[in-house]
């Protein structure tokens, strides 16, 4: 059973849109580890993942990759949480093929949303199936538990979890470098100075290039390198 906490209003369960920068629906729900809740791991970042059912290729290839990547997640301070449509018993099987075939043992929480709850609270059930599945969403969710990243993928196509980690240490590095990143960054790479707000302000950059310590090809499009002690992925708590 899953419980939202926070949208019910005389029972009727709110609808919002699902956008960037919004709290994350809080819900409590069954999983692989016993009962959890979401706000549980406020002051951590999460990965919410949700895969469409049990024991099928791609899912399966998902969760070995997230398990072989997972100290990188913890580096970064994030708790990994998947979802299924399946029942909470089907979930342990499916965790059981995979440490019997593979020896990869899965140790973040799967829960069972059998009823589509929190596909529901997170506007992830596919319209275009007959069947109630949802798509493949990962939704990345900072410490005070805002919505920082929406990745969404056909159901056919496996997430890339290299890209969501240099996702999080895309916004990792913004919370604490005040800075963006260009396309196509990798952590170490010079990272893109915000653009002047105003005509002056455009001015005392493009002249000021040196002193601070930046390299501006067009006024509005200037980079700089940090410093190598400062590793994106810190334990970050801002939004």
């Amino acid at each position: 059973m899953v419980y939202n906490n926070d949208l019910h209003t005389n029972n009727i369960v709110k609808t919002d849109c699902i956008t960037l920068g919004r709290i994350a629906p809080d819900f409590t729900a069954s999983s692989t580890q016993g009962p959890i809740t979401l706000s549980q791991y406020r002051g951590k970042w999460v990965v919410l993942f949700y895969e469409p059912g049990d024991f099928s290729p791609t899912a399966t290839s998902e969760l070995i990759a997230f398990a072989q990547l997972q100290p990188e997640f913890e580096k970064r301070n994030v708790q990994l949480i998947g979802v299924t449509i399946d029942s909470n018993l089907a979930d342990i099987d499916w965790l059981f093929d995979i440490l019997q075939y593979t020896g990869i043992k899965i140790t973040f929480p799967l829960i069972s949303d059998r009823n589509a709850e929190v596909a529901r609270l997170y506007d992830i059930v596919n319209p275009d199936r007959i069947y109630e599945v949802s798509v493949r969403d990962a939704f990345i969710i900072s410490p005070a538990q805002n919505i920082r990243a929406i990745i969404s993928y056909p159901i056919s196509c496996g997430l890339n979890i290299y890209e969501m980690l240099r996702v999080i240490d895309s916004l990792q590095t913004t919370d604490q470098f005040n800075v963006y990143t260009p396309s196509n960054w990798m952590p170490g790479d010079p990272v893109l100075v915000r653009a002047p707000q105003t005509f002056e302000e455009a001015i005392q950059m493009w002249n000021s290039q040196e002193g601070l310590e930046i390299s501006c090809s067009m006024w509005y499009y200037c980079y700089r390198y940090l410093n190598s002690n400062n590793n994106p992925g810190s334990n970050n708590t801002n939004l």
